[in-house]
């Protein structure tokens, strides 16, 4: 018997409605595709279409405004010996440790403070228009300033990079003129910051040599007074060169007497007699008592010139170092003053704040592929899981 042709069977087969024509397209389906269970939709599916939907029509754009500065200090070598220490001693620090000052300062409330004055910066990232994820306040119900400053840390960043002391600062915002705007006021908050230090450092070093100064000012008038004191209550000026006088004095005394003494031997042996021989001897007594007068000034009693030397030198010497000690400051004050006006730090500007043309973020396909990534890696171990469950249980 002959087999029925195609079109004959075609022909004796009911026609096929559309409900028809759906269920045998799902069971055709059922039969070429592998079921797939409520693990691999609940974990790979569903996120991924949640994403896809979010990231393709929800997010917003988020645009990112970069600058780049540097913090320096101008290189002088500073003048050697006791003048260089000092200056060492009171002077800059090292702009690296100022860079991580300006870092904390844009990452601080006071910072926030500042630019929600001039940007108002909560009513900026609470715009209706954000999507409500990354909208500030989006649930209405924290609009703290503690809550804005997380806010802002996750807008703001600083990146340092150690070997070329560069500082890359990063701001984030929903339109470009607002990320502009924020790392602009940024910048000058930041210079602001660097000239008061710089000012604060001029200031401490000229207020600490002026404080040096006038110490050794004091210390000198007060050496100077002792030493006025000594010589008023001493009646005596300088006992050296007193001394050095009386001893002159003495040695013409003694050039006297012994000619006095020579004369009377003379006068001894040529007239015994002779009525002189009374006046040279008074004369020599007179003059040998003058000379051990005088001796006894400068040298033997409580009250010579000798004694007083010891203590007059002490307090000559405590006065010479007090004026020495005086110049010193003086110099350094002076020296001060030279280096307080230049500016010891300064920020410098290596590119400007951009202007962004076109939002960088979000990266709208790597996100929904690493969502896609991450609910393969899920189902993969929830399906070992459940695996290892049901062939534990049987």
């Amino acid at each position: 018997m002959k087999k029925d042709s195609p079109d004959l069977l075609a022909l004796l087969e009911p026609p096929v409605t559309a409900t028809g024509r759906f269920q045998r397209l799902r069971q055709r389906l059922r039969v070429r595709l592998p079921r797939l269970s409520p693990i691999f939709y609940g974990a790979v599916v569903v996120p991924t279409l949640l994403a896809t939907i979010y990231y393709g029509l929800i997010a917003s754009d988020v645009y990112i405004s970069e600058s780049r500065f540097i913090v320096r200090s101008p290189q002088r070598p500073a003048p050697s010996g006791f003048l260089g220490s000092f200056l060492q001693g009171t002077g800059i620090s090292r702009a690296q440790d100022d860079t991580f000052a300006v870092h904390d300062f844009i990452a601080s409330r006071d910072a926030l403070k500042q630019l929600d004055q001039k940007l108002s910066l909560g009513k900026m990232f609470g715009r209706p228009d954000i999507d409500y994820l990354d909208r500030f306040g989006a649930l209405g119900w924290n609009k703290s300033f503690e809550a804005l400053y997380r806010y802002y840390k996750r807008r703001v960043g600083v990146e340092y990079d150690s070997t070329s002391s560069i500082s890359v600062l990063k701001v984030s915002a929903f339109t470009a003129a607002d990320a502009n705007r924020i790392n602009e006021l940024l910048l000058g908050m930041s210079e602001q910051l660097v000239n008061q230090m710089s000012e604060r450092a001029r200031q401490d070093i000229v207020h600490y040599a002026q404080g040096e100064v006038d110490l050794a000012e004091r210390h000198a008038a007060d050496a100077a007074l002792v030493l006025a004191t000594f010589r008023n209550r001493n009646v005596v000026l300088d006992p050296e060169k007193q001394s050095t006088l009386q001893l002159q004095q003495v040695s013409r005394l003694e050039d006297e007497l012994i000619a006095s003494r020579t004369q009377l031997a003379q006068l001894r042996v040529v007239t015994p007699d002779s009525p002189q021989i009374t006046g040279l001897q008074t004369k020599i007594d007179t003059l040998q008592a003058a000379i051990d007068a005088e001796m006894g000034k400068v040298a033997g009693r409580n009250g010579s010139l000798s004694n007083k030397a010891a203590a007059y030198e002490r307090v000559e010497l405590e006065r010479e170092f007090a004026d020495k000690q005086l110049g010193i400051a003086l110099a350094a004050l002076e020296a001060a003053r030279n280096e307080a006006q230049h500016q010891q730090l300064y920020l410098e500007r290596i590119v400007q704040p951009n202007l962004p043309d076109m939002a960088i973020e979000p990266r709208r396909l790597r996100s929904v592929a690493v969502v896609l990534v991450l609910g393969l890696l899920a189902w993969g171990i929830l399906s070992l899981l459940v695996a290892s469950i049901r062939e534990h249980m049987q």
